[in-house]
């Protein structure tokens, strides 16, 4: 065959490829380039998405608790034809209509994070539950029963934020720490900082906080050094960013609980191409959790 003639064809069977290629949205709770744990996830999915040949469309709403704009980016998506849904509900029920729209037009869809209220549908992620009461313990083994303790809680209509609050609320309670606050920074650094100002003017003896997200832990952290209260406090977060594991190596957060959020994008991606190739997945794909601590901290700079 001819030199331009192979050229052409090698053109048209890329370009084929090209447009067979499966499209999936990646529908994440807050920008990537405001928080680390969200940087984490999509880099995990566009990853896996260029080493299975997919692509891959990665949107988030202006913040985590804007669930009209997820909805509204969800059912762009899907006018667009898209084949798959990897996603973290803002509000799992407020949710839910879109997602069994997604699935009766035929997208598969995965969980990610947060799990969804729609049955049958696989969550992959943290089991929140169990790595709040890691948190919990820890608390325990480090301050003495029946000192004041606090609980920074995220968005408790989200099944995270509710699983880390009742893991943390029943870890703290059963070793005889006296809960004194539980108050949301709905996952904000400004509103964490704002909260804990609150918690420690009406408790002055506070031993002890569990935050629900490194990021309001990280602000947290920032009032009790206002209050020059930082030594007397021991305060445990969750994500183990890496601002968190600085703040750990540096002595103010006493240890946070570290989620893996790479491998929810990557696998993620991986579990929807298993869907939408005839396959079938576990109804819960647990990403695990690790207590980090001074000893290990380096690890998650």
């Amino acid at each position: 065959m001819h030199k331009l003639a192979l050229t052409a064809a090698a053109g048209l069977f890329a370009a084929a490829t090209a447009a067979s290629a499966q499209t999936i949205l990646v529908s994440m709770k807050g920008p990537g380039a405001g928080n680390p744990f969200w940087a984490a996830v999509e880099r995990g999915a566009t990853e896996k998405a260029a080493e299975l040949g997919v692509d891959v469309v990665v949107l988030s709403p202006p913040t985590e608790s804007d669930v009209p704009a997820q909805i509204a980016q969800v059912e762009d998506q899907l006018a667009k034809g898209v084949d798959g849904i990897v996603i973290a509900p803002t509000d799992p029920n407020a949710l839910a209509p879109v997602i069994e729209e997604a699935i009766a037009d035929g997208a598969s869809v995965v969980f990610i994070d947060t799990k969804g209220a729609n049955e049958g549908v696989t969550y992959i992620g943290t089991d929140n539950q169990m790595g709040a009461s890691l948190a919990a313990n820890h608390i325990c083994e480090n301050v003495e029963a029946g000192a004041d303790v606090a609980i920074l809680q995220g968005i408790i209509t989200q099944s995270t934020g509710k699983a880390r609050a009742d893991g943390s609320r029943e870890g703290l309670s059963a070793c005889g720490l006296n809960i004194v606050a539980e108050q949301t920074g709905e996952w904000d650094r400004a509103k964490g900082l704002a909260v804990m100002e609150n918690i420690i003017t009406g408790n002055p003896n506070l031993k002890g906080v569990f935050a629900s997200n490194d990021n309001m832990g990280l602000g947290a952290i920032e009032a009790l050094k206002n209050a020059d209260m930082l030594d007397q406090v021991f305060l445990v977060g969750f994500d183990a960013n890496p601002d968190a594991a600085e703040s750990v190596l540096a002595g103010e957060m006493s240890a946070t609980v570290a989620q893996n959020p790479y491998n929810m994008g990557a696998f993620g991606i991986e579990s929807v191409m298993t869907l939408i190739n005839g396959g079938t997945l576990d109804p819960v794909i647990d990403t695990g959790t690790v207590l980090v601590t001074m000893d290990n901290a380096e690890e998650f700079k």
